[in-house]
């Protein structure tokens, strides 16, 4: 490890060169980095001096225990947020009194904002990103008529077995209110099964496509009676829609014999589904992609399945394998950033913080991810937002990125967010004699490493000076057209690399 620097600051190694097996690649070869990269919403000067100080083993166990992390100043936050821990029965008693501004929308539309302002703020990032990974593979859109009175919920049971056993979540998914309304089991009766929760539990949630049609009608079978009450919304097991008769999953059997025993026969295929070796491969297969690359190295994919079947599918010693492998190291520039982490990322590396009192900040940023297709848990079909580059790479979409990279830089919006009292001093604490040693220490600030000669000169060519050309605090760069030159460096392949 480095040696101890002055406080505020951070000593970075040196950095090899651009290439990597041949290859041109934007982001530095810098492990540290590259483990803030992907296993946070992006790099901050307080991180990057935590995990140097303290090592990347201490700092990942400490990631993966999040209740161990003092996060008092985003729940303080999140406060402004009250609806987003209120069970069905709040939500519903608040809606009839009327004392909502948006009446049933209002408890999606908090989640929504919530979900930005953790992945801005949190010190938890590898939980919130592990809620975001879980929150896709068992979609449940959100804002959704169906779904007004239990999507907070749903985020809750989420959370709780976010770094726990996936057995786990997915039965308490199986008997989510949200889930049973959005996949159609509430209506699911043993004179009309309906296959749709049972065909999307195989298909997205677990297995894959190795069932057969007759698997997806026992299965809806089997399924029948996990339904919601039409009184208080909330999730019951109704015994007299439950279909009784032995049924035959993908190999699995089960005499299901009884309507009494049907939640327990339900909620045992569950379990054996979360546990299938197949299901090992695509959940191992899914972080993969997440946190290695779109089209990860099979024997990477094949190692975490052995470590998923080993612990029951547990999935922080999946976690701790796949930080660990050579693969994971070998992968620097190999992800490509969604809308959602680029915003978030901005934030983070900017230094904004959310306003004082209010939400029309973090409100802002939730709109900007709407215009850029990529606001969280908005995603219409059961199969969640894509992870790979070239569903994020569009010009439409890249414009969007682009034009908040600007007003962020100059403060422009969301206005209500708090800027550093200096964004210069923010980013180049001492001003540098020169044009090129000020974009070395700004791009090395906001993207880990200093640019490529030609990248370099062309940002010089847009100021109108050379390398040498002398600096004052009063020239265009460190003044007028700071935010620029920030946003540029934002707009840049060295920033959208994950």
């Amino acid at each position: 490890m480095p040696g101890r620097s002055a406080p505020g600051t951070v000593v970075r190694p040196a950095l090899p060169g651009p290439t990597c097996n041949g290859v041109t690649v934007f982001t530095p070869q810098d492990p540290v980095l590259h483990l803030l990269r992907r296993a946070t919403y992006g790099p901050t000067p307080a991180a990057e001096a935590e995990i140097r100080e303290i090592g990347t083993a201490s700092w990942l166990n400490r990631q993966l225990a999040p209740s161990t992390i003092d996060d008092s100043a985003c729940d303080a936050l999140l406060t402004r947020y009250p609806l987003i821990s209120a069970d069905i029965t709040t939500i519903r008693a608040k809606v009839k009194a009327g004392t909502l501004k948006f009446g049933a929308w209002d408890a999606m539309q908090q989640l929504g904002s919530a979900a930005v302002a953790r992945a801005a703020w949190s010190r938890r990032q590898l939980l919130e990103i592990m809620v975001d990974v879980w929150s896709n593979l068992l979609n449940v859109t959100c804002p959704m008529g169906e779904v007004w009175d239990s999507r907070t919920g749903y985020d809750t049971l989420i959370r709780k077995h976010a770094l726990g056993r996936f057995a786990d979540l997915l039965k308490a998914t199986a008997t989510a209110p949200a889930m049973l309304s959005y996949l159609d089991n509430r209506s699911s009766t043993k004179a009309k099964p309906n296959e749709n929760y049972a065909r999307e539990l195989m298909e997205l949630h677990t297995v894959g496509l190795i069932y057969t049609e007759a698997d997806v009608k026992d299965a809806a079978r089997l399924l029948t009676g996990l339904t919601v009450d039409k009184t208080t919304g909330l999730y019951r097991f109704d015994a007299t829609q439950h279909a009784t008769g032995a049924v035959t999953i993908l190999g699995w059997r089960h005499d299901n014999a009884t309507a009494g025993g049907g939640e327990a026969a339900a909620l045992a295929f569950v379990e054996m589904l979360a546990l299938h070796p197949a299901t090992a491969e695509r959940v191992a297969r899914r972080l993969c992609v997440r946190f290695v690359a779109d089209d990860p190295p099979p024997a990477l994919v094949s190692r975490l399945q052995q470590v998923y079947v080993q612990q029951k599918s547990a999935i922080v010693p999946v976690l701790r394998a796949l930080f660990a492998s050579p693969e994971f190291a070998a992968s620097t520039g190999a992800k490509v950033r969604t809308p959602f982490e680029d915003l978030v990322a901005a934030v983070r590396v900017l230094g904004l913080q959310p306003e004082a009192s209010g939400t029309d900040g973090v409100r802002g940023l939730y709109n900007y991810l709407v215009d850029a297709g990529h606001a969280p848990m908005r995603w219409s079909p059961p199969n969640g937002y894509p992870d790979v580059a070239a569903a994020w790479t569009a010009p439409s979409g890249l414009l969007v990125r682009w034009n908040a990279h600007l007003n962020l830089a100059a403060g422009w919006y969301p206005k209500q967010l708090v800027r550093p009292a200096s964004m210069l001093t923010a980013l180049v604490p001492k001003l540098p004699a020169t044009h090129g040693a000020f974009l070395d220490a700004l791009t090395t600030r906001l993207v880990g490493t200093t640019l490529q000669p030609a990248h370099r000169d062309a940002l010089l060519a847009f100021l109108g000076k050379t390398a040498a050309s002398p600096l004052k605090a009063t020239d265009p760069a460190a003044a007028g057209r700071l935010p620029h030159l920030i946003a540029l460096v934002l707009d840049s392949p060295y920033f959208l690399a994950r």
